[in-house]
């Protein structure tokens, strides 16, 4: 097999559709699973997601579709992961099928929750994926900017920098432009930590402290990210490449950022169930604050911009007066 061979998209969301777009700019044809056949049988009629990035028509005869997950993933030789991180353990509890030899790529930007593990991890654990075949793709890129076609940039990280690069050339094209990295679980940690900061950049802007003082949370977050991601899995890294620094401020500044939105909701005095409740999407980082915090417990970073967010998210603490503690610690 010449990887990535047969790619299967996992997950119905709007990066899923975006990431899909993108395949078949180079494979000629992708499996798709997603959980609802009628969310399926919408799609080939439509020739677009009916749900998300509606704009972004698709050859349906290129398209395998299923909601079987065995299915797909006893046909495909690469799968690629992009279902919201809270939801993701349920769906691979329905997996019986052994997919110990196929490649896995994760675009999971979160942690599996109870668990505790970043994707990575977890699939190695749990499912036997070699290291060799896991990789994960990541970097500043909303999926409504890929869909549109605007100039972006992902990195494809793996252990084996061959499978990163030649994953990478099935995404590439003219307006998506690929890095490669062999950092695996650093830009795991730091697609996860970024979310928590988004929300934490969110409620600034909610609370209208103003561009200064987002300005000083952003440039602390991406010091305490460092800190924490070298501390877990120490090794040679830029924290300013794209992957970090730039996934960091795409998601606390854009109008897209789901988190963002979020969070700009709880400083504008929404409670946060209600908050929730309003979202349409996933906002990722309310679940990664509390596994990371959890996390953090075994390694006792210094991190009072995740332990403000936790404090807000599960402590019922007033985001003024938790916003007011963590500026103390800013430099």
């Amino acid at each position: 097999m010449n990887f990535p061979g047969t790619v299967a998209v996992m997950g119905g969301g709007s990066w899923a559709t975006a990431l899909a777009k993108l395949l078949l700019n180079n494979c000629e044809s992708i499996m798709w699973y997603m959980r609802r056949d009628d969310r399926i049988e919408d799609f080939k009629r439509l020739r677009h997601n009916p749900a998300y990035l509606s704009d972004v028509e698709f050859d349906i005869q290129r398209i395998e579709f299923s909601s079987d997950i065995n299915y797909v993933c006893e046909h495909a030789d690469t799968l690629l992961l992009v279902m919201p991180s809270p939801y993701f353990k349920s769906h691979m509890e329905k997996l019986t099928t052994d997919i110990s030899d196929k490649f896995v790529v994760s675009a999971v930007k979160g942690i599996v929750p109870d668990e505790n593990e970043i994707i990575s991890d977890y699939m190695q654990r749990v499912y036997g994926v070699k290291p060799e075949r896991m990789l994960v793709v990541s970097g500043p890129c909303h999926a409504e900017e890929v869909a549109l076609g605007r100039q972006s940039y992902l990195t494809v990280g793996c252990n084996d920098i061959f499978h990163a690069e030649q994953f990478a050339n099935a995404l590439s094209g003219n307006a998506l432009r690929t890095i490669t990295s062999s950092d695996v679980t650093g830009i795991e940690y730091a697609a996860v930590l970024k979310n928590v900061y988004s929300i934490a950049s969110g409620i600034v802007h909610g609370l209208k402290m103003g561009d200064n003082f987002q300005a000083m949370l952003v440039s602390n977050a991406i010091r305490e990210m460092e800190r924490f991601v070298d501390t877990v899995y120490p090794r040679p890294r830029q924290i300013c490449d794209s992957v970090y620094l730039g996934d960091l401020l795409v998601t606390s500044y854009s109008r897209f950022s789901r988190n963002h939105n979020f969070g700009s909701m709880i400083g504008n005095g929404y409670s946060v169930q209600t908050a929730r409740m309003e979202m349409v999407q996933t906002a990722e980082g309310y679940y990664g604050t509390k596994c990371v915090h959890e996390i953090n417990r075994k390694h006792n970073v210094t991190m009072p911009i995740l332990n403000g967010v936790y404090d807000i998210l599960y402590r019922n603490i007033k985001p003024a007066k938790a916003i007011r503690a963590m500026a103390e610690t800013f430099i």
